[in-house]
C-alpha cells in the first residue's frame, strides 16, 4: 500500500498514463463480465487488449483527464484494469515515468 503523500501525488502527476503502454486480458472487459469498458480498449488478439492511446506515441491513456503535473484524474478509476491497479506509488517504474515528463522522483 502507498503512503498518503504519495497517493495524493498522484492526483498531480499521472505520468504513468502518458508513459507506459497497459495491456490487459479481454476478461477485463465489461463485455466479458469485467468492468473496463470495451470502447476505451483495442483488441490486441483473442486474448489481450490495451488501453487506447497507449497503444501510441506520445502515450496518453484515453482515460486519463486534466494535465501531467498539475492536475489529473483517471476517468474510470473505479473501473481501471488490473496493470493500473498493481502499479505503486514511489516504485522504481513510477520514478521512471515521473522523469521522462520532468516530475521528481516520489522515492527522495
Amino acid at each position: 500500500m502507498s503512503h498518503p503523500s504519495q497517493q495524493s501525488a498522484c492526483t498531480t502527476c499521472g505520468a504513468c498514463c502518458a508513459s507506459f503502454r497497459v495491456d490487459l486480458s479481454v476478461y477485463e472487459l465489461s463485455s466479458m463480465g469485467g468492468t473496463v469498458p470495451d470502447g476505451l480498449t483495442v483488441e490486441l488478439n483473442g486474448s489481450t487488449c490495451r488501453m487506447r492511446g497507449t497503444d501510441h506515441v506520445p502515450v496518453r491513456c484515453a482515460a486519463l483527464t486534466g494535465t501531467v503535473g498539475q492536475q489529473v484524474t483517471c476517468a474510470i478509476y473505479e473501473w481501471r484494469p488490473n496493470p493500473c491497479r498493481e502499479f505503486s506509488a514511489g516504485d522504481y517504474a513510477c520514478d521512471k515515468a515521473r522523469a521522462r515528463h520532468g516530475l521528481p522522483p516520489l522515492s527522495a
